[in-house]
């Protein structure tokens, strides 16, 4: 049943992102840059015997958002991480509510990334993405990929490539 379950995942998302690009491809996309920073708070959820078991944890997340796009946003991250090599990752799932360059709506970002011990901050594997038709409003349509950039100082920026009809 597991195993059913994470193929037919793998499908969908492929298929997901193979529509994606071959949306874009046939409407010639402008694509936009959006740029800001963003302050964080970030809260622990009660684990549960399996994340205690596996080095998983839960967290909430709260942001304020700054620059072209003005608002907040709410989400929940998975992390794990593999105590012998120091390795680690995350997914995440963030509803955003504000305005893009004065557009008013919401909509959903998709989170998903990897790192080693030792890297940067801001390296490893990140893909933060717009949910397919999660846009709402003014932002309804909306499509796009988000790249986060933590300094020495931990202060969070981000630039938003997106496209609106």
């Amino acid at each position: 049943m597991a195993a059913a379950l994470t193929m037919m995942s793998l499908a969908l998302a492929q298929s997901v992102a193979g529509q994606s690009v071959a949306a874009r491809k046939e409407m010639h996309v402008h694509m936009v840059q959006a740029k800001g920073s963003f302050d964080i708070k970030m809260t622990p959820a009660e684990p549960t015997d399996f994340e205690k078991a596996n080095d998983i944890a839960r967290f909430t997340s709260d942001k304020t958002w700054h620059g072209d796009f003005e608002g907040v946003s709410h989400g929940e991250m998975i992390t794990g991480s593999t105590a012998s090599t120091g390795s680690m990752a995350y997914v995440a799932i963030e509803r955003m509510t504000g305005k893009l360059n004065g557009r008013q709506g919401n909509f959903t970002f998709a989170h998903r990334a990897s790192m080693m011990k030792g890297d940067a901050p801001s390296a490893g594997d990140l893909s933060v993405t717009v949910v397919p038709n999660s846009g709402t409003g003014e932002l309804a349509g909306l499509t796009g990929s988000l790249m986060i950039h933590i300094d020495a100082q931990g202060k969070h920026t981000w630039t938003f490539d997106y496209s609106l009809p």
